[in-house]
């Protein structure tokens, strides 16, 4: 059981995930931004290894996935970053990026160094749930990396249940069909959304991104889900120059 595992099956309600790109805002942040997170209060991270194309991600996380790139972030460094990650930060971390960036490095050898270096899982948006389940799943179960696959309102229900089928840690649930930075609106259509899945009884529990802000609409996912992810709002408040007191003051507003 890794440490994902683990968190879910201790705690049920109120989970806060914090999504950050490596190598943003500088080269060289990112076990910095980890830990100063873990000690404000978040519960797991996600951290994004950048990609020249991130077709689900809104302006705020496209710029620094190339602020990021453009400073020489690669998935070879982001590993090299991680080495003393298990020295500095406890809580669960994953990684968040594109197939292609993990099929050039190899997904026996992504899977592997992601062992070697304490990340207990990935979310890959653009993977297919057909080419995990018939290419890739023995390589991740054998390593023990959890694959979270995400969940829109236009999934339907025979999908959601064979994802539910195949997932050992929880479920992205996306809050719309919108790129990430769009603020959660709870409109009917939504709130019937959130409700399907609810009534579904999946044996994961689910997690709700896209759209997460500020604390308001947090306690909006909580009311839903076991927890909420923000990625896009934490991003666009990183101060370059002083990284732990704005992480601090971020995590102030949300808890």
């Amino acid at each position: 059981m890794n440490r994902l595992q683990q968190l879910f099956q201790h705690k049920k309600k109120d989970l806060l995930s914090i999504y950050f790109t490596a190598g943003y805002p500088n080269l060289n942040d990112t076990l910095k931004i980890a830990q100063a997170l873990e000690q404000n209060g978040a519960d797991f991270l996600e951290i994004g290894f950048p990609y020249s194309d991130p077709v689900a991600d809104g302006p705020v996380i496209q710029q620094s996935s190339k602020t990021a790139l453009d400073n020489g972030m690669t998935l070879a460094l982001l590993f090299e970053q991680l080495e003393d990650l298990r020295k500095q930060v406890t809580v669960p971390v994953l990684l968040m990026g594109y197939v292609n960036v993990v099929l050039q490095y190899g997904v026996e050898n992504f899977c592997k160094k992601c062992l070697e270096v304490g990340v207990d899982g990935c979310i890959i948006p653009d993977l297919p749930m057909y080419e995990y389940e018939e290419l890739y799943q023995p390589v991740f179960k054998k390593y023990g990396i959890s694959n979270i696959f995400l969940v829109t309102p236009q999934t339907t229900e025979e999908h959601i249940r064979k994802i539910d089928e195949l997932s050992n840690a929880f479920i992205y649930l996306v809050s719309s069909s919108s790129t990430t930075g769009n603020s959660l609106e709870l409109s009917n259509q939504a709130t019937q959304y959130f409700q399907h899945i609810s009534a579904l009884k999946l044996k994961n529990p689910q997690i709700i991104g896209f759209g997460i802000s500020d604390k308001n609409t947090y306690d909006t996912a909580n009311t839903y889900a076991s927890g909420a992810i923000i990625g896009s709002a934490f991003v666009k408040n990183i101060d370059a120059n002083h990284i732990e007191e704005s992480v601090k003051n971020f995590m102030k507003k949300i808890r």
